[in-house]
């Protein structure tokens, strides 16, 4: 006998969490039990750095044989690494995305903290369970339309956002997730696509130097108009003169 709660998108986020190693059954029902499966699937104190030779590739790729103009990039662009201390991937929730791309009939209006058309409601861990409030969001979200909250997040060292999935060369945002969980060349890899097939600008990344007039173009297509409020151009500049660009 079929079940009539069965939802066909929560069976597919099922399998690809059993896929990852989780314990469930396929049953296509959403219950609060599933987002923290969810949740603990992707945690991942082992993740891979990245080596010499993998960013060396994706450098070239980005005619940066040097690495310096990536290495600046990752020191400015990036808070630190692309995971928290407790193993999850950097991702930031984002609201207003998740009311765009949520079906109408399932957009739960009564959650504005996930559904909602204005931006906002950033928090870190507001309810102090050592769970980064992102993470629970997602997880929430995730139960409603997988599809919509993995595209309403922007995921890992660089925050490049789940809707780019396709351009990025993933079939399906979990992918992309998934990938950068496993290891920091996802992330990387996520930059690099970033710069040639979603923003196109890899003229702006390859002008980058140490004068910071030359790295205005790239910040301002990275961090938008609003750059000069935290100097982009300049840390920009400094970072590349400390990796050897002229």
């Amino acid at each position: 006998m079929s079940n009539l709660n069965c939802d066909k998108d929560i069976a597919w986020l099922q399998s690809r969490l059993i896929e990852m190693g989780a314990s469930i059954t396929p049953d296509g029902i959403a219950t609060p039990e599933l987002g923290k499966v969810f949740i603990e699937t992707m945690r991942n104190k082992n993740a891979q750095a990245i080596t010499t030779p993998e960013l060396q590739a994706i450098a070239n790729e980005l005619g940066d044989p040097s690495m310096g103009r990536i290495k600046a990039v990752a020191e400015v662009e990036s808070a630190g690494g692309g995971w928290d201390d407790t193993g999850l991937v950097k991702i930031l929730f984002e609201r207003h995305r998740f009311y765009k791309y949520c079906p109408v009939h399932k957009r739960p209006l009564n959650q504005p903290d996930i559904c909602n058309p204005q931006p906002g409601g950033y928090t870190i861990d507001a309810d102090k369970d050592g769970i980064n409030d992102s993470w629970e969001k997602l997880a929430r979200a995730v139960l409603i339309d997988p599809l919509a909250a993995l595209k309403s997040v922007s995921i890992g060292k660089f925050q490049v956002m789940g809707e780019h999935f396709a351009l990025c060369g993933y079939e399906h945002p979990f992918y992309m997730l998934k990938a950068c969980t496993a290891s920091e060349k996802a992330h990387y890899e996520l930059l690099k696509d970033f710069i040639l097939k979603v923003a196109k600008i890899k003229p702006a990344f390859l002008r980058v130097s140490s004068n910071p007039a030359d790295c205005v173009p790239f910040v301002m297509a990275y961090n938008g108009s609003g750059y000069k409020k935290n100097n982009y151009d300049v840390k920009l500049a400094q970072a590349a003169k400390k990796y050897g660009v002229a």
